[in-house]
């Protein structure tokens, strides 16, 4: 891939950051997702690329999508694969919460894990656990491994996952083990993302969220060096054949390259709502002010991006009621 294309990727996150941060706290997630879906289509159009979308949002949401198989870009340019979520918290945004993004990841074509939009157990860890962890070992060894790779005491350990009532019995371990617990309201992206930095506080994700945050998180952390481990969960006999019709045995464990191969692989995510990594997006006198994570797998480049927009030269930007 053309690393210029990582400058285009920032366009794509920012258009969509900035569409759906209006709708901060209105209580219409779908009115989010859908500006965020529509600014995010329009900049695509504009890129040169043929990209393809292989999982992104869709039934869960009963929301706009960007649907597998849909066609992105100019059709001119580099072949690549898109994951790609226009609103990774689109009940954050609604409520005004914690760490909303407008998050996508491409990488060359055949290379991102092709499946459909359904439950996806996960672990992730940052660079200092890589190889430690394992999705079907118990809590408590999991915390114990990042532990002594973190050089920690257990009670030191920083878990985070979705505050949700079929967590309960993990939360229960790791309370027990005598970690502590950092509960999201959604957005396991971030969640995943933040293992990977100090400064979030962060340790290690566990939990069940959906595949599409799965497979960017997983593009996200091989730019960071770090590591997620997944697990199809089908919830009846239609998504089970599915991902058979698609090739994929669910009760397989999803390692790095299951999820995303080789190492030309680019991550976006700009910050809708506030969060421990990326501000939200600021809105005055006609401006929007936005931050912007964008990471490429094969240069280890990191780069925080901070831009200011005229919304008046991006009427496209400032969606309608």
């Amino acid at each position: 891939m053309e690393r210029s294309l990582s400058m285009e990727l920032v366009r794509i996150t920012e258009a969509a950051a900035i569409a759906s941060s209006k709708w901060m706290g209105r209580g219409l997630k779908n009115e989010a997702d859908d500006a965020a879906t529509t600014a995010m289509r329009t900049v695509f159009d504009t890129i040169p690329m043929r990209g393809v979308v292989v999982i992104g949002e869709g039934e869960m949401d009963e929301a706009p999508m960007l649907y597998i198989g849909e066609e992105l870009g100019t059709g001119n340019g580099p072949e690549v694969d898109v994951a790609v979520d226009p609103l990774e918290g689109t009940n954050i945004v609604a409520a005004g919460g914690w760490n909303a993004l407008a998050v996508l990841a491409i990488a060359d074509r055949g290379n991102l894990l092709n499946a459909p939009d359904m439950y996806m157990e996960k672990i992730a860890v940052g660079p200092e656990s890589v190889g430690k962890i394992d999705i079907n070992a118990p809590v408590i060894d999991n915390l114990r491994a990042v532990a002594k790779a973190k050089n920690k005491n257990i009670e030191e350990v920083v878990a985070t996952l979705m505050d949700r009532p079929r967590h309960q019995d993990i939360i229960d371990q790791i309370r027990a083990a005598g970690a502590r617990i950092k509960l999201i309201s959604d957005g396991d992206v971030a969640g995943a993302i933040n293992t990977a930095f100090d400064q979030t506080g962060v340790d290690i994700l566990f939990g069940i969220g959906g595949a599409p945050e799965g497979v960017i998180a997983a593009v996200g952390l091989k730019c960071l060096g770090g590591e997620i481990q997944g697990k199809l969960l089908p919830q009846n006999e239609e998504e089970a054949q599915r991902c058979i019709d698609m090739g994929i045995d669910v009760s397989k464990v999803l390692m790095m390259d299951d999820l995303v191969k080789g190492d030309d692989a680019i991550f976006a995510a700009t910050g809708v709502t506030d969060g421990e990594l990326l501000k939200g997006v600021q809105l005055k006198g006609g401006f929007a002010e936005s931050h912007t994570l964008v990471m490429r797998a094969k240069s280890g480049t990191i780069r925080f991006i901070e831009g200011r927009h005229s919304l008046q030269k991006k009427p496209n930007l400032v969606m309608n009621d």
